[in-house]
């Protein structure tokens, strides 16, 4: 399924709470989001299926992903476009010989030595960061930077997706470090507004 990595919404059950987790993400596609991944770390497998189920019958005929964080079962389970897995998440190999040649598999990466190590023939994409810290994941590695991001970019065979802390602001100088677009999670998700605060990544880069 051909993707698009501009502004890619990555969920979160807990910031999504008061607006609603598929009127979040009905919003951000009307606001310009153009991928879509589903990340819960705490909900069981059978709650995060049918949520998943829901998400792509919202995306549907929108022509925007949606991908599954870690969870190679749900991602199977609900028929999604894709996986994202970690360093630590399910193998890509086990994720592309179970999910197929279309599906889309991205990975985290933080340093060079990952991505020298990485599958990049069993890869659509890779995230990289985190730019800078950020509470939406606690447990994350050493933020990179912009300076830290360009050295991965200029050293990646893939299309990139950068994450971590980053929001409308930061638009411009992700694209001059060569990603192809931002990951945003507190950005979109827990705004009064999830269509407006979507815009404002097109708009900042006017």
């Amino acid at each position: 399924m051909p993707f698009d990595l501009s502004l890619y919404l990555v969920t979160d059950a807990a910031l999504c709470e008061d607006y609603g987790l598929e009127q979040t993400v009905e919003a951000a596609i009307r606001g310009g989001v153009t991928m879509v991944q589903l990340r819960d770390k705490h909900a069981d497998d059978e709650h995060m299926v049918a949520q998943a189920k829901r998400l792509k019958a919202l995306l549907a005929g929108s022509g925007v992903p949606l991908i599954i964080n870690d969870r190679l079962g749900v991602a199977l389970a609900s028929q999604a476009d894709g996986l994202h897995i970690g360093q630590s998440d399910a193998a890509a190999q086990e994720a592309r010989a179970a999910m197929g040649e279309n599906a889309i598999i991205g990975l985290s990466i933080n340093t060079l030595a990952q991505l020298q190590a990485a599958p990049m023939t069993l890869l659509n994409y890779v995230g990289i960061g985190p730019v800078f810290a950020t509470v939406s994941k606690r447990d994350h590695a050493q933020p990179i930077g912009f300076g830290g991001l360009a050295s991965l970019v200029k050293e990646c065979p893939l299309p990139s997706v950068a994450i971590g802390g980053l929001n409308a602001s930061h638009s411009s100088a992700v694209k001059r470090a060569g990603a192809s677009g931002l990951a945003v999670i507190s950005a979109i998700c827990g705004q009064p507004d999830p269509e407006i605060a979507a815009r404002a990544f097109a708009h900042s880069e006017q």
